[in-house]
């Protein structure tokens, strides 16, 4: 996969870029990220790429025309995904990552100031996407967000193919809990049924923790989820258990 991101700071992505799964996914060729400085597609002679907002109003609104030359000039296939990084875009989730990790090519555009010109929004991009309900200086962390997440999906990046499959959000539900050596540690132990090794029982248990936590943290995700008979025999056991302890 190529990825083009088109920002104000590309040197903002020299460190991330440069380590553990972006690294190992650019080594592997799994992914190619390439960064595009704005100001080299804009006409002003002084490399200006901002100017006030019509109508008044604080801080300076980045200007459509480096935009639209940048994607001129990398001159994506159609049908490739152009994406705003904005608050007010739709928001990342796992499938929509999925999604985009099928293509072969991305071009991620990062606003900075107070924002980009409304045609870029609504003649260039063909999307918008936001990684949460907050505001941030720029586009580049939301762009590195964007990415890893993609990356990491990638046919060849993690070493245990099985891993994406079973993180949160990946099946409508949050991760079941996690578990490593030593069994006990400052009193707290591991629970025995990961210790025994059964197969089948392990299996329930984390189906049954994925449920439960789920339902404690985000129960708006389980209407959306993909919910098995006996997911639904688990959630009312869980539902029970946790009526008897109030």
């Amino acid at each position: 996969m190529v990825v083009d991101v088109v920002t104000l700071f590309p040197e903002y992505f020299s460190g991330p870029l440069n380590c553990s799964v972006l690294a190992r996914a650019q080594v592997a060729g799994a992914l190619r990220v390439r960064l595009w400085n704005l100001r080299d597609f804009t006409p002003d002679k002084h490399g200006k790429v901002d100017d006030t907002p019509y109508g008044g109003g604080p801080g300076m609104v980045l200007r459509p025309e480096p935009f639209f030359a940048a994607v001129a000039a990398l001159a994506p296939p159609e049908g490739t995904p152009v994406i705003l990084l904005t608050p007010q875009g739709e928001p990342l989730t796992q499938r929509r990552a999925a999604a985009l990790a099928k293509q072969e090519r991305i071009v991620v555009l990062c606003g900075h100031y107070e924002g980009v010109d409304e045609r870029v929004r609504g003649r260039l991009a063909t999307e918008e996407l936001s990684i949460g309900d907050y505001v941030l200086s720029g586009g580049e962390p939301a762009a590195l967000v964007l990415i890893d997440a993609v990356a990491r999906l990638l046919p060849g990046v993690l070493g245990n193919e099985a891993s994406p499959e079973e993180e949160s959000f990946s099946t409508g539900l949050l991760e079941y809990p996690q578990y490593t050596r030593p069994a006990e540690y400052a009193g707290l132990e591991v629970p025995e049924v990961l210790r025994r090794g059964h197969h089948a029982e392990v299996r329930r248990w984390r189906r049954k923790e994925a449920l439960r936590r789920t339902y404690l943290r985000r129960p708006e995700l389980l209407p959306r989820a993909a919910l098995t008979e006996e997911d639904r025999q688990l959630l009312a056991e869980i539902i029970e258990e946790l009526s008897e302890t109030t």
